[in-house]
């Protein structure tokens, strides 16, 4: 595997944009990470609320601990080390504040893995390309349910071969534009300044994405409290357009 901090390149780079694309089928653009009932009680109502929002989300929510979780889960299966992945999946699994935040990783990494396998399989012979292959066929793969999004992004930009540095910022940014593009529907907010958002979070893509290559797991954690009550509340929010 690269070094951490390398640049992407060629079919790798080719993989990551299609990976992180829109286009890709997980089902992102159903899931509004509990913003919607942000949305219905007035909290985020403009580009400012919204930006400010989403700051903290990445922060001090699932962004910072998601791309925590991202860079240790690449370097236990660049290393082949199946119980390290696993229990990294099990505390993934275990972060989630409420069922429908649950769901939203879940499925989000079903889809991502099965369109890995189906689509863009690993074909090198390597220590992260055999794990891969034990968790996704035969008796000991991960059931339905079993993966979050960042732990398969994880397991497959490992197989690829991918440094974790630019696969952290790509996963940043889409979960980033990912919550613009929810509240550019929600809000409603124009496209112009939904992109004035997406640029006025860079600096937070850029430096969460540096800071979890260092940091230790323990330091893993938030404290996005409004967000997670959020998505809570959107269990039964009566009028909905998002899945969470």
């Amino acid at each position: 595997m690269a070094p951490e901090t390398a640049a992407v390149a060629g079919a790798g780079l080719h993989a990551l944009l299609a990976w992180m694309s829109p286009s890709f089928p997980v089902g992102a653009y159903t899931y509004s990470h509990g913003l919607e009932w942000a949305v219905e009680d007035g909290t985020v109502r403009d580009a400012a609320t919204l930006q400010a929002w989403a700051a903290g989300v990445l922060r001090h929510g699932a962004g910072w601990s998601d791309t925590l979780l991202l860079v240790h889960g690449m370097r236990a299966a660049t290393l082949g080390d199946e119980a390290a992945f696993r229990e990294l999946l099990d505390l993934s699994l275990a972060l989630q504040p409420s069922s429908e935040r649950r769901l939203e990783a879940t499925a989000q990494g079903d889809a991502f893995i099965a369109a890995i396998v189906g689509a863009w399989p690993p074909s090198a012979d390597t220590a992260a390309t055999r794990l891969f292959a034990r968790l996704t066929r035969g008796e000991a793969a991960l059931a339905r349910g079993g993966w979050t999004y960042a732990l398969a992004l994880a397991a497959s930009a490992a197989a690829w071969g991918l440094p974790a540095g630019p696969v952290a910022t790509a996963f940043l940014h889409a979960f980033a534009a990912n919550l613009v593009s929810a509240a550019v529907r929600a809000v409603p907010l124009g496209q112009t300044d939904g992109q004035r958002v997406v640029n006025g979070l860079g600096p937070d893509v850029v430096a969460l994405s540096a800071a979890a290559l260092e940091a230790p797991l323990d330091e893993i954690g938030g404290c996005a409290f409004a967000a997670d009550i959020a998505s809570m509340k959107h269990e039964t929010q009566y009028t909905r357009l998002f899945r969470s």
